[in-house]
């Protein structure tokens, strides 16, 4: 089984991480956004990140990946059973990748990236994600924590998908503030800190200036 893609990505570590819960070993091969081997394009025919090559079978897409491989894998189960946790469970996997994920690619693009491209970081849309467009989204998961878990009393894919644009945000030297948010903060220690996030490869800069060409991160 092989993952492509780069680990910055929020849908990328994701997966990864979706996939070490699960134990299954998988190869993470390092591509950027439309790279153009055969491999990653068959896997990714329109040249999004991540993709999945499992044998003969491909996806692109981190949530059908991980929809596929909670079928896949069926001995450790991180999908609830519960019609109503299922649903508050796709919802957080939207919401990080939809409004969260928005926000933090305009931080990590200008902080991390635009240094890597030697381009002008839009320095006013780092502020306004900063000021304006992140703390209500923080207030609004300190408001749905109230256990170790987003859904239910257990890790689901919920956690996972929120907790990894995270990593991004803090590679991009930002952390929510723990005086404000303290229960956000400590929800992110512990999902941050458990083996499946810590064993993630380590983000280095793409070789390529390739790299995130086209790609949302």
């Amino acid at each position: 089984m092989i993952i492509y893609g780069l680990i910055l990505a929020p849908a990328v570590r994701k997966v990864m991480a979706f996939l070490c819960e699960k134990g299954p070993a998988a190869e993470y091969r390092p591509v950027a956004p439309h790279d153009p081997s055969p491999e990653f394009r068959r896997a990714s025919p329109l040249g999004q990140i991540p993709a999945l090559s499992d044998g003969a079978f491909c996806l692109a897409d981190s949530t059908a990946i991980c929809h596929y491989l909670e079928r896949r894998f069926r001995a450790s189960p991180f999908f609830p059973a519960d019609a109503g946790d299922y649903g508050r469970m796709v919802w957080f996997d939207q919401f990080a990748d939809g409004a969260l994920g928005a926000v933090e690619c305009t931080v990590v693009t200008n902080r991390v990236l635009s240094k890597l491209r030697s381009e002008a970081p839009e320095l006013g849309a780092v502020t306004v994600a900063l000021e304006r467009a992140l703390p209500p989204l923080y207030d609004y998961l300190e408001g749905e924590i109230a256990a170790p878990f987003l859904v239910g009393d257990c890790l689901t894919l919920a956690d996972l998908a929120v907790a990894s644009p995270f990593v991004s945000l803090r590679i991009a030297g930002h952390a929510p503030d723990a005086t404000r948010w303290p229960r956000l903060r400590r929800y992110l220690a512990g999902i941050l800190g458990r083996p499946a996030f810590v064993a993630l490869p380590h983000w280095a800069p793409p070789v390529s200036e390739r790299a995130h060409e086209g790609g949302r991160l």
